[in-house]
C-alpha cells in the first residue's frame, strides 16, 4: 500500500509537473507569439515611416526642382526681355544715325547745289572752241586743208 501510495504520489507529482510544464510552455509560446507580433508591427511601422520619409524627401526634392526651374525660367525670360530691349535700342540708334546721315547728306547736297549755281561757268568761246567746234587757226586749217 505504501508503494502504491508512493507510486500515486509520484504519478500525481509527475502529472502536476507535466501540467506546470505545459502551462509554462503555453505561456512561453503565447509570449513568443506576442513578441513576434510586436516585432512585425515595429518593422511594419518602421517601413511605413521610412516610406513616408522617402516620399516626403521626394516631394521636397520635386518642389525644390520646381522652384529652381521657375527661377531659371524667370531669369531666362528676363534675359530675353533685356536682349530684345537692347536690340530695339540698337535699332533705334541705327535709325537715328541713318536719319542724321540722310540729313547731313541732304544738307551737303543743298549746299553744293547752292554753291554750284553761284559758281562761274566756263566760257564756251575760250581756248579756240565755240559751241563745241574748234575755232582756232591751227585746228581749222589742219582740218580744212586736208
Amino acid at each position: 500500500m505504501n508503494i502504491q501510495l508512493e507510486k500515486m504520489k509520484q504519478k500525481e507529482e509527475f502529472e502536476r509537473r507535466k501540467r506546470t510544464a505545459e502551462k509554462k510552455l503555453r505561456e512561453w509560446m503565447q509570449k513568443k507569439r506576442e513578441e513576434e507580433r510586436r516585432e512585425r508591427e515595429r518593422k511594419l511601422s518602421k517601413e511605413m515611416a521610412e516610406k513616408a520619409t522617402k516620399e516626403l524627401e521626394k516631394m521636397q526634392l520635386q518642389e525644390k526642382a520646381k522652384v529652381k526651374y521657375n527661377e531659371w525660367l524667370k531669369k531666362k525670360r528676363a534675359e530675353e526681355s533685356e536682349k530684345r530691349k537692347k536690340e530695339k535700342e540698337k535699332e533705334k540708334e541705327r535709325q537715328v544715325e541713318l536719319q542724321e546721315k540722310r540729313e547731313r547728306a541732304e544738307k551737303i547736297f543743298n549746299e553744293w547745289l547752292r554753291n554750284a549755281r553761284n559758281k562761274p561757268r566756263p566760257v564756251l568761246n575760250s581756248y579756240g572752241f565755240s559751241h563745241g567746234k574748234s575755232t582756232g587757226l591751227y585746228f581749222y586749217y589742219t582740218y580744212a586743208v586736208t
